[in-house]
């Protein structure tokens, strides 16, 4: 069984504005799904219908096994839910507001507060449990959001744009919190604007334009779809734009503009034809200084089909590092 289901999903405000113009979309058990769009392409409205906060007004939606028109209760009991922007209250402590977020989901107190206090030190909060949430950073307030999305221990996770604004740092501690939750058997529905999270995190990536799915597959076949990897070559002495380079690349590939006095050649067979580029250069008396083969983008992609680049895509340096809590 699907995790989350739709049939041409729907969502039409007044005067005739379609927020979401009938969008089919399949996720597996234990899959993380990454859902990209530009502002205004119907994300967010696709987000609140699986999630139970606006009602569609076409199609149908099934999350968690249960329909989100016909029984919102089920679904809510079986989803976590982080939007972009957290409702924490400044004043409450971390461990009161996780307490808190139990009691409302009807737990004993004692459960709460057990689980409470395990969803904080899980999240890297168990240090800053007593201090008020108005003295958090930004960082510490997403994983205590997550914590909260996690107190009913959903079996689907809906991430909307957890890391927008974090630093390195902090966006890193998400990003292996979200691997770890996925790795223990969580759904987890994640909207981005950052290409390279999509890229790491996601199983899947589903690309919504104008309120419409325009693609949808592994990261790898839709940057496959968009255009194969390129070598960039440096030769020994000279720049890249000698015939004697350009009649050995052509013999691999479709032959690509010189930029900054780099040789680029596209490669049908990807990393295999490196080595043979660099020895049939080599014969040729070409020594080779340094060379980079460059794979497509979800960049690459995102612009082939909507033909602009996704707004807020600007990773800050060091993304990659390694995870801490700070």
């Amino acid at each position: 069984m699907a995790a989350i289901s739709t049939q041409n999903l729907a969502r039409e405000f007044e005067g005739g504005i379609v927020a979401v113009g009938g969008v089919d979309l399949e996720v597996a058990e234990g899959e993380i799904y990454g859902f990209l769009g530009p502002n205004g392409a119907g994300k967010t409205t696709t987000v609140r219908m699986l999630t139970t906060l606006l009602a569609p007004t076409g199609g149908r939606a099934v999350v968690a096994g249960h329909d989100v028109a016909d029984d919102p209760g089920a679904v809510r009991r079986k989803i976590g839910v982080a939007l972009q922007e957290a409702a924490l209250d400044p004043l409450m402590t971390g461990r009161e507001l996780i307490h808190l977020q139990a009691t409302l989901h009807g737990m004993p107190k004692a459960r709460g507060h057990e689980l409470g206090d395990a969803l904080l030190h899980r999240v890297g909060l168990a240090q800053a449990a007593d201090r008020r949430v108005g003295t958090y950073s930004g960082g510490m307030r997403r994983r205590l959001d997550l914590a909260a999305a996690l107190v009913p221990e959903p079996s689907v996770l809906f991430l909307d744009e957890p890391t927008t604004g974090l630093d390195p740092v902090s966006r890193q501690a998400i990003w292996d919190e979200v691997t770890k939750l996925n790795d223990e058997g969580t759904t987890v529905f994640l909207t981005t604007q950052y290409l390279e999270e999509a890229d790491q995190l996601a199983d899947r990536v589903g690309i919504i334009t104008d309120g419409r799915m325009v693609a949808e597959g592994t990261p790898a076949k839709l940057k496959s779809q968009v255009g194969k990897p390129h070598l960039e070559i440096s030769l020994a002495g000279q720049d890249g734009t000698s015939a004697d380079c350009d009649e050995v690349l052509a013999r691999f590939g479709k032959l690509l503009p010189a930029k900054d006095g780099l040789a680029l050649v596209e490669l049908e067979g990807g990393a295999a034809d490196v080595g043979p580029v660099v020895r049939a250069l080599d014969e040729a008396g070409l020594a080779v200084a340094s060379l980079e083969l460059v794979e497509p983008t979800l960049d690459d992609v995102f612009v082939a089909e909507t033909g602009h680049h996704l707004e807020g895509d600007e990773t800050p340096p060091g993304s990659s590092g390694p995870a801490a809590s700070p």
